[in-house]
């Protein structure tokens, strides 16, 4: 039996009335009501009504014909929605609350401001960039359909019957039309199809309408492909415009953009074209902000929700007070948070398998950012919510990382000096994080990078200290909960070469380690498997060096390298605004011995000078760069709030 009846929505309504037909305002929130409780032929009878609220219930969907089409504020936050377009039968809709709904993603967003051409308020905000952006898209997408639905009749063979061609056609449409980037697939794809079936219907004689005259934007030209796409970032993400004359490296110890690499020029150098430069961590959305420091990124992990295989083209980066998604091929921001007081250091993906109410398996993206405070969030970024805060440490956490192998065991690292690994768990029915403690190992110096080791990473620990290299065992089938170093690592021979800073580390492939910090100027290339199984009982060892290379003489720390395990790379900023790029497959392939001297790198990408301000931004620092695993896309932080994209070509 269902729970509403008349006699409860006459004791909800407002004003008060005898009869249904009179009531404007119906509160039904917290009834757990689930969506077959919802009779269109009982709510139907509410002909008046301008405000529902149906909060905090366990409704998946609305029944598409409720028949309340004087509607103008619905209220379903927290329940289990997993899909808007039953939205489009309130036309006259301006106020909508869809917050902590879990399964609603950025292209719901979007879907939602193109059914509701009235809507002035999203979730307390105004919806007006939202929609700014959607017509954008629109536009694109009319374009793309309308140039394939040329393409596509011009092939047709005179004896094809039309139905079956404008059947394929719309099939061909969604198959091949592409825009923007993957997380918007969903609404693209969407759209697509709606525009394919208006031009079929109309046979071609009509170009669907591409946007809301009520709304008009600037269009951009067709032939300015990357003006268009930053006219698509939210007004706060002021975008910097690129220098045509961008810079090239004329150092004869390094190879430019498009040089080739190596002294035999058996390989082409990397032809990487900037794409996109945002100022999207400004404090209180300044485009006058160069001071904020951007620290890390991290690229989101492939093959969630059915998008095996594809190419992580989906960023996030962190300083100041936010933490932002980016796409990188659009430059779009998709996602940010702002923690007013905070600084965030660092930044790590992992995707976690949450079981829904209804007994469906959903795979998350979650996103762990963490800094200042001591406190790691966990992130649901697709539907733009945070669902946990781990009070992680009483100290500023300078790191963190998840493990390659345990999708919820998270590495923190603090100015406390302590590492601790986590279990956050799988989310609860309320979609919320329940932490648990797993081990504490305790370190002499402040731990700036963690890399598990690639070979065995349930077993051991790397971390880059203020004081060196250490390594800890963090297998879990041990009593001890509580862990110190086991070994420290040098760099050079004899005990002078302690106790120096290591500022960055990452694994080049099972075997090899990169490190910085250990000398000025270089980066070591070192054999884990060599120096370990050299270890014996010793509590410090000498790394077995497999090489070094050039870097920067500058005597400033903290500049992070990071590398592409599947394309050979590592790559590290420097206090010029410079990206170097090295080709170590391409080292470690040249028979033994090696060259002592340190090898220079394949290129260094110059800083490109973008426009801020009306003035160029001549030279800064790049605290961190990374690239996707393909190394399609790169994206390089800097100490003047800028997030700089390049793709290659």
């Amino acid at each position: 039996m269902s729970p509403l009846s008349t006699r409860l929505l006459i004791q909800r309504g407002r004003p008060k009335s005898d009869r249904l037909g009179k009531i404007r305002s119906l509160d039904l929130s917290g009834l757990k009501l689930r969506s077959e409780h919802l009779d269109p032929k009982l709510l139907g009878r509410l002909r008046q009504l301008q405000e529902l609220d149906l909060s905090n219930n366990q409704l998946d969907t609305l029944p598409a014909n409720l028949g309340l089409s004087h509607l103008r504020i619905l209220r379903c936050a927290n329940n289990q929605l997993g899909d808007v377009t039953f939205l489009c039968q309130f036309p006259q809709l301006e106020e909508l609350s869809l917050e902590g709904n879990p399964f609603l993603t950025v292209s719901d967003n979007l879907k939602v401001s193109f059914l509701l051409p009235k809507l002035r308020k999203v979730n307390g905000k105004e919806a007006s960039s939202t929609s700014s952006q959607v017509e954008n898209l629109n536009r694109e997408l009319t374009s793309r359909v309308t140039a394939h639905w040329e393409k596509f009749m011009a092939a047709l063979g005179p004896k094809e019957e039309a139905e079956k061609a404008q059947a394929d056609f719309v099939r061909s449409a969604v198959r091949d039309v592409r825009y923007g980037p993957e997380s918007l697939s969903e609404f693209t794809q969407w759209r697509v199809r709606m525009i394919s079936e208006e031009l079929v219907a109309s046979g071609g004689t009509q170009v669907p309408k591409a946007d809301n005259p009520e709304r008009p934007v600037e269009a951009a030209a067709p032939h300015e492909p990357r003006t268009r796409l930053a006219a698509l970032k939210r007004p706060d993400d002021a975008p910097l415009n690129l220098s045509p004359n961008k810079r090239v490296c004329t150092s004869p110890s390094a190879q430019v953009e498009g040089s080739p690499m190596g002294s035999d020029g058996s390989q082409a150098g990397l032809k990487l074209e900037p794409l996109h430069f945002l100022q999207c961590h400004s404090k209180n959305n300044s485009p006058r902000d160069l001071e904020t420091q951007l620290w890390a990124c991290a690229f989101e992990p492939t093959g969630e929700e059915g998008h095996s295989g594809a190419t992580s083209q989906t960023v996030a980066t962190c300083g100041g007070e936010a933490v932002c998604v980016i796409d990188c091929q659009t430059g779009i921001v998709l996602h940010k948070y702002k923690v007013p007081g905070e600084e965030f250091f660092s930044v790590a993906w992992t995707a976690v398998t949450v079981v829904t109410q209804a007994g469906h398996k959903k795979r998350w993206s979650v996103l762990a950012a963490a800094g200042l405070r001591g406190l790691v969030r966990l992130l649901h970024v697709r539907a733009g919510f945070c669902c946990g805060a781990i009070r992680a440490h009483k100290k500023a956490i300078a790191t963190l990382c998840f493990s390659p192998t345990h999708e919820t065991h998270l590495f923190t690292a603090s100015y406390d000096k302590r590492i601790i690994l986590w279990d956050i768990g799988i989310p609860n029915h309320d979609y919320e994080f329940q932490a648990s403690q797993l081990l504490m190992l305790d370190t002499t110096s402040i731990p700036l990078r963690l890399c598990p080791v690639a070979s065995c990473p349930d077993a051991y620990l790397l971390a880059g200290c203020e004081s060196g290299c250490c390594c800890w065992d963090v297998r879990l089938d041990q009593p001890q909960k509580r862990r110190v170093c086991e070994v420290e690592f040098t760099f050079s021979e004899g005990s002078e070469a302690s106790g120096q800073r290591v500022d960055g580390l990452a694994f080049v492939n099972e075997d090899v380690v990169a490190s910085k910090g250990s000398g000025l100027g270089t980066i070591c290339l070192w054999s884990w498997r060599q120096t370990w199984a050299g270890r014996g009982s010793q509590a410090t060892v000498a790394v077995v060096v497999l090489a070094r290379l050039q870097w920067s003489p500058t005597e400033l720390a903290y500049f992070s390298l990071s590398t592409c395990p599947g394309e050979g790379i590592v790559l590290c900023g420097d206090e010029e605004g410079n990206v170097w790029i090295y080709n170590v497959w391409h080292l470690l392939s040249q028979k033994s011995p090696l060259p002592a001297a340190p090898q220079a790198p394949a290129q260094i990408l110059k800083w490109p000078q973008p426009w801020a301000l009306d003035q160029t931004v001549t030279k800064t620092m790049v605290n961190t760069v990374v690239a996707n695993p393909t190394f399609t896309y790169l994206t390089a932080l800097t100490d003047s709030n800028i997030v700089a994209i390049w793709k290659r070509q």
